[in-house]
């Protein structure tokens, strides 16, 4: 079954009036939201929040409308990519949508032969481990994903004042995936290729680069206020490899999109010791998981950059009290910060009460602070 042959997404109200999200009228734009200000770094009226993976399996009325539809089907079509993404901004009040998608979206959209499996991930059936499969990584091009473009153009209209964030995987974790064929917890065929032909690495990375500023391009020409790099796998080097075989590959990408004038996040998992480098790759806000103090964080990353997160995904899991007192912990280490964006430090874990980010996100709101409190 094709994407075009599926059944249609379910009816929902989805009128800008009806997100709680919304704090301004569509005709003011989300140029002066306070999720965009922070990313900034211009004074704030509350503590902008959204999740990672807010849009999701912790979500009845996502889980009801992906019944019967494979995940790169459900990311193909522009109904129920809109559906999706306004789910958690109804639901939880969030100050910005995160656009819904897979980072593997642009490798299929090229040609790759992949698919994602349920309980592994993306796999990819013909793994480019030599210099000729590099062939099979053809540019792509925005009818490639025209399914993207109406999403994205959708979701601006219904979000009216609610900016919207284009997605996407950096080159790293394509990499990984790519080379590995799947899901790797050492990733040793990965290393093993960056280190043992640095030159076909480096190919590669240039361009899975190129491919990927095509897909961020896209969703920003379509409409979205801002795009995050999500590199998931980077955690994995340290960072003398980081900076001789990945940053120039993630700085290509950012550096593509700077023209377009909107935020350019980035974030990745278990990079404490990466953050400096992340932030010198030319992201405007950088996100940082649980591990690190967003204090330390921001020492490590260095003025004149955003900070985004980064309250451990599974303190949901405790007491109200107990969240209430770790998000605590979290605005008191941003509290200094020119600008803060609060996030989870990784996605909403999949059985993760959906009331307890609505909670959070009425807690932050209230109690959080923006930089002109300073």
């Amino acid at each position: 079954m094709s994407a075009n042959d599926l059944p249609p997404a379910p009816a929902a109200d989805r009128t800008a009036e009806n997100l709680p999200g919304r704090r301004a009228t569509a005709a003011a734009g989300p140029d002066q939201s306070a999720f965009l200000k922070a990313c900034r770094r211009e004074p704030v009226p509350h503590t902008p929040v959204w999740f990672m993976r807010q849009a999701g399996r912790s979500l009845p009325e996502y889980r009801k409308v992906r019944e019967g539809v494979a995940m790169l089907d459900s990311c193909m079509r522009p109904d129920l990519v809109t559906e999706i993404t306004l789910q958690p901004v109804r639901r939880h009040g969030v100050d910005a949508a995160i656009f819904f998608s897979d980072i593997v979206v642009p490798l299929k959209a090229v040609g790759i032969d992949l698919d994602i499996k349920p309980g592994v991930g993306p796999v990819v059936q013909d793994p480019i481990r030599t210099r000729a499969d590099l062939d099979r990584l053809r540019p792509l091009e925005p009818d490639d994903v025209h399914y993207v473009t109406e999403a994205v153009g959708r979701l601006v209209g219904e979000l009216g004042a609610t900016p919207l964030i284009g997605f996407a995987g950096a080159p790293f974790t394509l990499a990984s995936y790519l080379v590995e064929g799947g899901p790797s917890r050492n990733h040793e065929r990965t290393k093993a290729l960056m280190y043992g032909d640095p030159q076909l690495w480096a190919d590669l990375m240039d361009r899975l680069a190129d491919i990927t500023a095509a897909f961020l391009t896209v969703q920003i020409e379509a409409g979205a206020s801002a795009v995050q790099l999500f590199d998931s796998w980077v955690g994995a080097l340290a960072p003398a490899d980081y900076r001789r075989h990945v940053m120039p590959a993630s700085a290509k990408v950012f550096q593509a999109v700077a023209g377009h004038g909107v935020p350019r996040i980035h974030f990745g998992v278990g990079t404490g010791e990466l953050l400096g480098l992340m932030g010198e790759a030319g992201a405007d806000v950088v996100g940082a998981d649980w591990r690190v103090p967003l204090d330390e964080a921001a020492r490590r990353v260095g003025p004149g950059k955003a900070i985004q997160g980064n309250l451990d995904p599974a303190v949901l899991f405790a007491p109200t009290e107990a969240v209430e007192a770790k998000t605590d912990e979290v605005l008191a280490a941003a509290a200094g910060l020119e600008g803060h964006i609060f996030n989870l430090g990784h996605g909403v874990l999949p059985t993760t009460d959906p009331d307890a980010l609505t909670r959070l996100v009425e807690y932050v709101h209230e109690h959080g602070r923006g930089p002109a409190a300073h």
